[in-house]
C-alpha cells in the first residue's frame, strides 16, 4: 500500500486545483490544516462538485472545505483542570498523546503499532523526535511503546526504503536524522536483549543504502542525492529532498519566499533542511541572514556523518552477532574511514570547532552551531577537541535558559535565542563522555529549571524554550509555539534521571 503511495506520493495532487485555492486564501491560520485533512467523500465527487460550485454567487470556500474535509484530531491540546507535579503530568501525557494509525486516512499513513505524536500541531509519528521521545519512555518504564516506536521505523524502512521526515504522504521524498541505529541502541540498553541488533540488521542495511544511494555513480568533486564525493574521492553525505515544488504544509509561505531567491533549487533547499529537523536556521543561510539564500544542498553536514559513522559501527556490530564475517569487516572499514573523514572535514582547526564543510568551496562553513556536539556525544572526538568544544559550548550556547542553536538571532525558530530539548540531551551527554561534569549539571540545571518555571506559569511543556529571557516563551519561525511535547516530556524525564 505504502509503495502505490510512492508513486503518487500526495492525494494533495489529485485536489490540486482547490488545495492551491484554499493555501492561497490563508482561510486557516495554519497551512498545515489542509493537508492533514480527511477527504469525506471521493476525491473526484469532491473535484466535481467543487469546479460546478466555485465560481457561483455567495460561494464559501471554507465552508466548502469544512462540508467536505474532516479535521478532527488536526491538533492535539491539552488542558486540566488541576495542577499536578510536572512528572505526573508527563506520565498522563504519554497516553493522551498515544496515536494509533492501523488504515491509511487522508494523508496519514497506517503503521503497524500506536506511537507518540509530538503535540500542538504535530499529529503524526516523527522520526528523530521519537527517539528523544523513547528516552522518556524509558525513565518512565514504559518498554512496550518503545518497541512499537523501533517497530514502526522498521516498518517504514522496509515498506518505503526509510523513515519519511513524518508518517504523512507527503513527507515521502524526505527523511530526518537517523536515529534508528540509536533506537536500537536505547533499547537494548533498557531491555539487555542483544539479539535486538540482529532482528533489525536487515532494516539497518535497507537504512544505510537509502543514505548512500548512487554511491557507485559518483566522480570526484560531484554529488548525487544524499552522497557527495570530494575533489580528494572522500565520501560524504548531505541532507536532500527529492523533491522541487513548495512544501504542501508551507506551500503559500515557500511561494512567497521563492519571490525573492535565486537558484533553480531553493524548494529543495528548503525542502533538504527540513530533513534535517533545522526548519529553519542561518546555519543553512548564504549570508548567515536571509532564507532566501538557502543552500543546505551545498553542504555535507557533521550531524548527519556523525550518525551514519553510529550506523555503520551497528551494521559491523550486527554483522559480527550474526557472524556474517564479510558485512562485519565491510562496515567496520566504512566506520573507520567516516572516522577519519569527520576529523578532516568538520574539524575547523583554525577555530577549535566542529562545523559543516561546504563542497562547493571546499571549506567550513562561518556558521558556529550546537551540531558540533554530535562528535562528543558520539565519542568521536579527541581530548583536546573535546575541550575546546565544551569551552565554545560554555562560552557562547549556554545561558540561563538552556543551550542555544546558533549564535546568530535572525527570527528563525534554530536560532537564537532558542533552547530545543534534543540538544540539551545531546549536550548533557556530551559533557559527560569526556568528564565535564560540572558543565554537564550547568546544561541539565538551566533548561529544566526553564521547563519548570513554563510548566508553572502556563501547566503545558513547549516544544522549545527561550533561553536568554526566561521570562518569556519562545518563538520565531513558520509557526507558533506548540505544546504537549514529546521529546520536551523526554528530555526531561531521562534528565531528571541523571
Amino acid at each position: 500500500m505504502l509503495r502505490n503511495k510512492m508513486n503518487n506520493p500526495l492525494y494533495i495532487n489529485e485536489i490540486q486545483a482547490l488545495f492551491d485555492d484554499v493555501q492561497r486564501s490563508k482561510i486557516f491560520e495554519d497551512q498545515k490544516m489542509m493537508t492533514d485533512a480527511v477527504p469525506l467523500f471521493s476525491i473526484a465527487e469532491i473535484n466535481d462538485t467543487y469546479e460546478k460550485e466555485k465560481n457561483a454567487a455567495g460561494f464559501d470556500l471554507k465552508n466548502f472545505v469544512m462540508t467536505h474535509f474532516d479535521f478532527l484530531g488536526a491538533r492535539v491540546s491539552v488542558q486540566r483542570e488541576n495542577h499536578l507535579p510536572i512528572k505526573e503530568h508527563i506520565e498522563k501525557l504519554w497516553d493522551e498523546l498515544t496515536r494509533t494509525a492501523y488504515e491509511e486516512k487522508g494523508t496519514l499513513l497506517k503503521l503497524p503499532k500506536p506511537y507518540i505524536v509530538p503535540g500542538g500541531r504535530f499529529n503524526e509519528f516523527f522520526y528523530w523526535d521519537s527517539y528523544f521521545i523513547m528516552l522518556g519512555l524509558k525513565a518512565s518504564g514504559r518498554v512496550e511503546m518503545m518497541e512499537n516506536i523501533v517497530e514502526n521505523c522498521s516498518y517504514l524502512i522496509q515498506h518505503v526504503g526509510f523513515v519519511p521526515n513524518a508518517s504523512r504522504t507527503h513527507f515521502l521524498s524526505r527523511s530526518q536524522p537517523p536515529y534508528f541505529s540509536l533506537m536500537l541502541d536505547l533499547l537494548v540498553e533498557t531491555t539487555h536483549d542483544e539479539s535486538i541488533y540482529t532482528r533489525y540488521h536487515d532494516t539497518l542495511e535497507k537504512e544505510y543504502a537509502f543514505w548512500m544511494n548512487g554511491e557507485e555513480n559518483l566522480e570526484k568533486d560531484s554529488d548525487i542525492k544524499r552522497v557527495v564525493k570530494t575533489s580528494s574521492g572522500d565520501i560524504l553525505n548531505r541532507y536532500y529532498d527529492a523533491e522541487n515544488e513548495p512544501r504542501p504544509e508551507s506551500y503559500l509561505i515557500d511561494i512567497e519566499d521563492h519571490e525573492n531567491a535565486s537558484g533553480d533549487e531553493f524548494y529543495r533547499n528548503i525542502r533538504s533542511a527540513c530533513e534535517s529537523g533545522w526548519d529553519f536556521s542561518s546555519r543553512w543561510f548564504a549570508d548567515g541572514e536571509h532564507i532566501q539564500t538557502i543552500e543546505t544542498l551545498n553542504l555535507a553536514q557533521v550531524d548527519l556523518n556523525c550518525l551514519l559513522w553510529h550506523l555503520e559501527k551497528t551494521l559491523a556490530q550486527s554483522s559480527a552477532l550474526l557472524k556474517l564475517t564479510e558485512k562485519e569487516n565491510y562496515f567496520t572499514e566504512r566506520a573507520a574511514k567516516r572516522r577519519q573523514m569527520i576529523n578532516k572535514y568538520f574539524w575547523d582547526e583554525q577555530t577549535k570547532n566542529y562545523k559543516d564543510y561546504h563542497i562547493k568551496k571546499n571549506t567550513n562553513t562561518p556558521s558556529e552551531h550546537i551540531a558540533a556536539l554530535y562528535p562528543l556525544f558520539l565519542g568521536l572526538a579527541d581530548q583536546q577537541q573535546a575541550e575546546a568544544v565544551a569551552q565554545i559550548i560554555e562560552e557562547k550556547f549556554l545561558y540561563q535558559g538552556g543551550l542555544v542553536t546558533t549564535t546568530k538571532k535572525t527570527g528563525q525558530q534554530w536560532d537564537l535565542p532558542n533552547a530545543w530539548a534534543p540538544y540539551q540531551w545531546l549536550g548533557f551527554k556530551a559533557m559527560k563522555n569526556y568528564g565535564f561534569d560540572d558543565l554537564a549539571e550547568k546544561i541539565k540545571n538551566n533548561w529544566c529549571s526553564n521547563v519548570e518555571r513554563v510548566y508553572k506559569n502556563t501547566g503545558k511543556l513547549m516544544e522549545k524554550y527561550n533561553a536568554l529571557d526566561t521570562e518569556t516563551i519562545a518563538g520565531g519561525g513558520e509557526y507558533p509555539n506548540q505544546d504537549g511535547f514529546g521529546w520536551t516530556n523526554g528530555v526531561y524525564l531521562q534528565l531528571q534521571q541523571n
